[in-house]
């Protein structure tokens, strides 16, 4: 992993890590808001996607990680992150999104559906702009 945080490998990566982070900021949270707007779209929860995402967002030591993580989160109502074991060692980390159910195996056919219209809805306000700036579709 670049810039992974030990002793050892501190140093490496720290600039493509910080760059990543800001090259990213803007999309992370586009996406986030394209994924709320989705969710109802995909028979999902909008309104607790919204919810979890402004309550969550910044529950990750990425700047970036944790936007669309906490949308998808409140759109399916799970919660998601936690702690976890890097080497053998336990790193606490917050929890995203609420334990209102389990996670079962569909939930990845439902956070597939919500990615897939997040990106339609992309894509249409994108062909919207471009007619409405270059006069025309194609």
């Amino acid at each position: 992993m670049i810039g992974y945080k030990d002793e050892k490998f501190a140093d490496i990566g720290w600039f493509a890590a910080k760059l990543d982070d800001v090259l990213n900021y803007i999309p992370s949270r586009l996406t986030a808001l394209l994924m709320v707007i989705a969710a109802p779209v995909c028979r999902l929860d909008g309104r607790n996607a919204f919810r979890i995402w402004k309550r969550d967002r910044r529950k990750h030591a990425s700047p970036n990680s944790a936007q669309t993580e906490s949308a998808c989160a409140g759109a399916l109502h799970v919660r998601l992150a936690g702690d976890a074991y890097y080497f053998g060692k336990l790193h606490k980390k917050p929890y995203i999104g609420d334990d209102d159910r389990p996670i079962e195996a569909a939930d990845i056919r439902r956070a597939n559906r919500l990615m897939y219209g997040s990106s339609v809805i992309m894509l249409i306000i994108s062909v919207a702009l471009r007619a409405i700036i270059f006069g025309g579709i194609l």
